[in-house]
């Protein structure tokens, strides 16, 4: 749709600039009063107030009514006929897919399990059948997506949408996810790591919402971390900020998966963990594991409690290095709550440096095994780009 732009400096480039900072404070934020967004945005109650009024008119936003600190205020959010993005997260054993409105409610989810060693061809062709098939029924097809996310689990070059590290993930190197996954459904798509997009919604949305810095450390078959500063994703040059599941633990130490010795994942990832039981055991994924501790057995429950004591370790490296305010704990081995953060803490007390505020908190994540794929709808909306009179994507 063609729209006149306004001359810069002008009345009216200034009315656009301030329309566009409320919307993005709320596809960053979601659901805010009008006391907070005039608060996120730096504009006046009366300037959001207008701007409120005018976008609810044209439809781009939802208003409703809510009682916090026992005062009645205006709740202000996306309209959800905008449309609807999806995300999609690829771990190493399990796939989940969420397909949610601009108001980031989720309309339908599915998951399913994966082969270990599953390829991106064969895993990006089910995608896009599964997605076909859950927008058929809510009525709609593949045209009516806005844009996808994507979580993988392995860090992501930025400048390329590659893999950026060799070996971290075989079956999917040397692919532009992004683009393969585009032709096949023809929307826009966004891709970034698991563990970047658990960080990200857990930052927008969950346990470390409103925090100046926080991480997130996500523990399941692989271990790695999202490092989140003022609510943006830091990554690093080549994508591969975070990756703790990679800090030396013993230089002498088991050969990992990346070609050095005794990495932190040698020790406290999903496949070190259930080598550790005879096969008569039947342990044979992490889920396995965390049932075995929910109903008492102690070597289960102190499996998991020496892996969080390793954790533990590494994560106070990572708070020397970056000193967030909060740490959230997720993924599949992040399910066992206390078992696992408890020895976490006592490690992290140990080994990082003191300081007066304290120790950052060490926190369980708000959405379970369901933060990467929120954090994948999240980047698909980031792209997103709403007018008063048309909505575009982004590059």
């Amino acid at each position: 749709m063609a729209r006149r732009s306004a001359q810069p400096g002008s009345q009216s480039s200034l009315r656009e600039a301030n329309r566009a900072r409320v919307i993005d404070s709320l596809k960053r934020h979601g659901r805010l009063t009008q006391v907070e967004l005039a608060g996120s945005t730096g504009l006046s109650p009366a300037t959001v107030s207008n701007i409120v009024k005018e976008l609810t008119a044209s439809g781009i936003l939802h208003t409703s009514f809510t009682s916090r600190s026992g005062r009645r205020a205006t709740l202000v959010s996306l309209a959800r006929q905008l449309g609807l993005v999806a995300g999609v997260h690829f771990s190493s054993r399990q796939l989940h897919i969420a397909i949610a409105d601009a108001m980031r409610t989720i309309v339908t989810q599915s998951s399913l399990p994966l082969a270990l060693d599953h390829r991106h061809d064969a895993e990006l062709d089910r995608v896009a059948i599964l997605l076909g098939d859950m927008m058929e029924s809510l009525g709609g097809s593949l045209s009516d997506l806005l844009a996808v996310g994507l979580a993988l689990p392995a860090p992501i070059d930025p400048s390329t949408g590659m893999v950026s590290t060799p070996g971290l993930l075989r079956g999917w190197e040397g692919v532009d996810v992004a683009a393969s996954l585009r032709s096949r459904i023809g929307r826009p798509v966004y891709v970034d790591s698991e563990a970047n997009l658990g960080g990200l919604a857990e930052a927008r949305e969950g346990s470390a919402r409103g925090l100046a810095s926080s991480v997130f450390i996500r523990v399941g078959h692989s271990i790695s971390a999202g490092l989140v500063v003022g609510g943006d994703l830091f990554r690093g040059v080549n994508g591969k900020a975070g990756q703790i599941g990679h800090v030396t633990l013993d230089e002498n130490g088991p050969i990992c998966r990346c070609s050095n010795r005794g990495c932190l994942e040698t020790y406290a990832g999903g496949p070190a963990l259930l080598s550790l039981f005879p096969p008569s055991e039947g342990m044979q994924r992490l889920g396995d594991l965390l049932q075995a501790a929910e109903d008492g057995d102690g070597s289960s429950r102190r499996v998991i409690a020496d892996a969080g004591r390793h954790i533990g370790v590494a994560a106070a490296s990572l708070s020397n290095l970056f000193d967030p305010e909060v740490i959230v704990v997720g993924g599949e081995l992040g399910l066992a709550g206390e078992i696992l953060m408890a020895p976490m803490r006592h490690a992290l007390e140990r080994s990082a440096l003191p300081s007066t505020r304290g120790l950052p908190e060490i926190v369980g994540a708000s959405f379970g095994e369901w933060s990467e794929t929120r954090g994948a709808i999240a980047i698909a909306l980031d792209h997103v780009t709403v007018e008063s009179d048309v909505v575009q994507i982004t590059a």
